[in-house]
């Protein structure tokens, strides 16, 4: 289950990850349950995160991304290239507050 956010929120996410850098790579072995807990403790700890993915081309890359963000309960707030920007709140320690709008 994903998050859903406004627009206003969207932007406001793509800002705060603007000076970010990629925490976490995917590479050929694609979507695994290993790669899975590694992202879920990421985002617990962080909450908005780039991860790079090294895929051959644009669909394999737009698979992985969504199913990434399918299996993580994570919104995908911006793509670029190789580059995905997810958020997801944290269940013990909220960092982020999101503008209502």
């Amino acid at each position: 289950m994903s998050i859903a956010l406004t627009p206003a929120q969207n932007r406001f996410l793509r800002g705060q990850a603007h000076d970010l850098k990629a925490l976490l790579q995917i590479g050929g072995k694609g979507v695994t349950p290993a790669f899975l807990a590694e992202l879920d403790e990421v985002l617990e700890r962080h909450e908005l995160i780039k991860v790079k993915v090294a895929a051959e081309d644009r669909e394999a890359r737009d698979t992985m991304i969504a199913e990434l963000a399918t299996r993580s309960g994570s919104a995908l707030v911006q793509r670029i290239g190789h580059i995905a920007i997810f958020y997801r709140p944290s269940k013990e320690k909220r960092q982020i507050v999101l503008p209502r709008s």
